[in-house]
């Protein structure tokens, strides 16, 4: 690694600082945010013993709780252990390949989220909407068909990011990453060249995948409501509307988290850098936390096996 005064020249090591301006209490912060991804881990690992174990949840409402909580999972484990090493540990450094396999992983799980509450959108729509023709349409195959497709289009959509960064950049600024986690554009900004190809790509990634995946899920969402209101019996109503308050409750945090980090992060230049920070960490980790909480408690077939579980 050759130095000048002003750039570095392909470096082959990076530093993560963690949260600026908090970093003397940063090991307390690392609690709470352990604490997280304990949970994260044994509930959605619950949940996917109980939805494996029961055939009676072998259904793709439940097979799609189990892929989230896959991602979810996923998702934690790909951030938390160098976030918890920086807190706690001080092992800020991180090689750049690495960086940039951890900034692809990110936003791929991010991706296959937002994809697979699209799915689960979608499938509370047929059944609602068109329960008579719910298992002719929804099948198993059906089912494995759309996870490969989100799996692959999130894969495919966020490489180029990868690459744009490795093979168009040779100088940059700094070696230091002011987050606790590659993110995408936090790299970006170190580069000493042209970035402009870099976020424009990022903003076209984002707007694909959340635009196209918000559009359909709340076009999904206001058909069910329109199909639930028109029922003639209180009671199928509020059972019609039952099953889908857990989905609601999922995709309302996830979204709102996204898109509070998206735009702070890109407008929000008044907003002090460990507000930021902060609240783009806890959007990758209130998901895996939040949602084994919500489906445990909210959905009658899971609390009822998670209860029979425990009481065995």
């Amino acid at each position: 690694m050759s130095i000048s005064n002003i750039t570095v020249f392909r470096p082959s090591v990076l530093t993560l600082i963690g949260i600026p301006g908090l970093e003397t209490v940063q090991c307390w912060i690392g609690i709470p945010f352990c604490v997280m991804y304990l949970i994260a881990m044994i509930g959605n690992s619950l949940l996917l013993i109980i939805i494996r174990s029961e055939c009676s949840l072998h259904e793709p409402m439940y097979i799609f709780v189990g892929m989230l909580g896959v991602t979810d999972i996923a998702l934690a484990t790909t951030i938390m252990p160098k976030m918890l090493g920086i807190f706690w540990f001080r092992v800020p450094d991180i090689y750049f390949d690495s960086c940039l396999l951890q900034m692809w992983l990110i936003h791929t799980f991010q991706g296959i989220e937002s994809g697979i509450l699209l799915a689960m959108a979608l499938d509370r729509y047929v059944a609602i909407c068109y329960p008579l023709r719910h298992a002719a349409i929804v099948t198993h195959r059906l089912v494995t068909q759309i996870g490969a497709v989100i799996t692959l289009r999130a894969a495919f959509l966020v490489a180029p990011c990868l690459i744009l960064i490795k093979f168009r950049f040779q100088f940059y600024h700094t070696t230091i990453i002011s987050h606790c986690y590659c993110e995408h554009m936090a790299i970006v900004k170190m580069a000493a060249e042209n970035i402009r190809v870099n976020k424009i790509y990022g903003l076209f990634v984002a707007f694909t995948v959340a635009g196209f995946d918000l559009t359909f899920i709340t076009l999904s969402y206001a058909q069910i409501f329109i199909t639930v209101f028109r029922l003639p019996q209180k009671e199928a109503r509020l059972k019609a509307f039952n099953t889908c308050i857990a989905h609601m409750c999922v995709f309302l945090q996830f979204y709102l988290l996204a898109f509070f980090s998206f735009f702070t992060h890109r407008f929000g230049a008044h907003v002090p850098p460990y507000i930021h920070i902060l609240f783009s960490s806890l959007y990758l980790l209130v998901p895996p936390f939040f949602n084994p909480l919500v489906y445990g408690a909210k959905t009658k077939q899971i609390r009822i096996h998670v209860a029979k579980l425990f009481s065995s």
